[in-house]
């Protein structure tokens, strides 16, 4: 059994502290920050063995040095950004596999809002660490990739089963449902969803992670048709004020 944690820093960021009972092993997903990680995993007398990086952006890797010359860990991330993190003990490329004790994580590529941007997914804890890739209700800008990238993404990660949690690094839901709601005003899922993220956010409850089977429903980017269609609603959403 895997126990999860999520630490919220910077204004929307969210770091996952993942710790195996059994191996006692802990790995952080994508920390922003050294000391908030340092000492959550401190209060509940967490050992950090390992850090995962998605990508390289600074709000994702900014705590990696300070992380690893506390605590000695193993930092693993995306070999095709290897030149941008230089803190990464170890590069993975799509289908290697990284572990936290006897569980598996598998490394998917899914480039677009980083040209090298990968995820970790733990089918056999229906798990998925997707870093920028797919957000609650949105995806990632396409900073350094096309709408053809991110259209892949989509597909490749609606594949997956439905119950599988959606671990994102950020709480970006209730603007993805704002957008929504005006990207496909009859569907009433995402009308739903909206008023649920709403009084969610009201008492600063956190709306991730989310699950496949509910972007599915309400995703935008995942339920575009076409390369064109998402590329469209992507444009869209970078200019939306809603």
């Amino acid at each position: 059994m895997l126990d999860i944690v999520r630490i919220p820093v910077l204004s929307d960021n969210y770091v996952w502290l993942v710790h195996d009972r059994a191996s006692a092993e802990t790995v952080v997903v994508d920390p922003a920050l050294a000391d908030p990680v340092i000492e959550a995993a401190a209060a509940r007398g967490w050992r950090i063995t390992q850090i995962w990086n998605t990508h390289w952006h600074g709000d994702h890797t900014g705590g990696n040095a300070a992380i690893k010359a506390a605590t000695g860990c193993a930092i693993t991330g995306p070999a095709a950004e290897a030149a941008r993190i230089a803190t990464l003990d170890r590069l993975v490329r799509e289908g290697d596999e990284v572990r936290i004790g006897a569980h598996i994580a598998r490394v998917l590529e899914v480039p677009a809002h980083t040209a090298g941007h990968i995820a970790y997914h733990l089918a056999e804890d229906s798990v998925l660490f997707i870093g920028d890739t797919l957000f609650a209700m949105g995806c990632g800008r396409l900073f350094e990739g096309t709408p053809a990238q991110m259209f892949a993404n989509m597909r490749r990660l609606e594949a997956l089963p439905g119950d599988t949690q959606v671990y994102c690094a950020h709480e970006y839901t209730l603007a993805n449902a704002r957008y929504a709601r005006v990207a496909e005003p009859d569907n009433q899922a995402i009308s739903d969803r909206l008023l649920r993220v709403e009084a969610a956010r009201a008492v600063n409850e956190a709306t991730v992670p989310t699950t496949i089977a509910m972007e599915r429903a309400t995703n935008p980017f995942m339920r575009a048709g076409t390369v064109e269609e998402l590329a469209l609603r992507r444009a869209a959403k970078d200019a939306f004020k809603g």
